[in-house]
């Protein structure tokens, strides 16, 4: 864990976003397709830790962003390369564009200043999604990471942003995979080795610090 002073600095809210991973309903949502990670997500408090941070970005200025993954009725885009993909066609729910499947879940709010990215294809956030030049132009410097799953969209998010120049932070109670001993291990083994790991709270005592007057800038 970085100390705060170093934690602070990098989570200016001026050139902070904050992502929330498929943090929807037919994900980790009561009528998930993926039982074993929504109750994983809740249970372990991962959710309800996005939500907290959502929250007091837009309390802080911080711009929040939602990736949404999605497909269409008839499947067209979508990807069929891999066994992931093909199993997901034969879920009961399915992540419909326009259903209630793919909305943001409670508690997480969606405030009018948020944008809400939505992807037909793939495995990532960023590749090949609005996500990226949306950072750009929102002057980010430090993404904040969060959602599901540990076991493939996280893991993807963070490569791609520090692929892309982008510091990246993960607050580790606010991420959730399964089985739950593979996200802590994760993190441990891979994550820690290209992004800066810390909790919710320690993120939460960087957004809620008092703002700097103009004279103290």
């Amino acid at each position: 864990m970085p100390p705060h002073q170093q934690l602070s600095e990098l989570l200016d809210p001026a050139t902070t976003v904050l992502l929330t991973v498929e943090c929807q309903q037919g994900v980790v949502g009561t009528d998930s397709a993926l039982p074993e990670l929504a109750k994983e997500a809740r249970s372990s408090g991962a959710l309800a830790n996005v939500a907290r941070l959502v929250t007091a970005a837009h309390e802080s200025g911080v711009q929040v962003i939602h990736a949404i993954a999605e497909r269409r009725p008839d499947g067209r885009g979508a990807n069929r390369n891999a066994r992931l993909f093909r199993a997901a066609e034969r879920l009961p729910v399915q992540q419909l564009s326009g259903s209630t499947a793919v909305r943001v879940a409670a508690p997480i709010e969606v405030a009018e200043e948020d944008f809400v990215v939505r992807r037909l294809h793939g495995l990532s956030p960023i590749t090949g999604t609005d996500v990226d030049p949306l950072l750009r132009n929102l002057g980010c410097r430090t993404l904040v990471v969060t959602g599901v799953s540990a076991n493939v969209a996280i893991p993807n998010a963070v490569f791609d942003a520090v692929n892309r120049g982008y510091i990246a932070v993960v607050p580790t109670d606010a991420i959730a995979g399964v089985p739950s001993d593979y996200t802590p291990a994760m993190i441990r083994n891979t994550l820690a080795l290209v992004a800066t790991i810390t909790t919710t709270d320690e993120v939460l005592a960087c957004f809620k610090r008092p703002r700097r007057t103009p004279a103290e800038a």
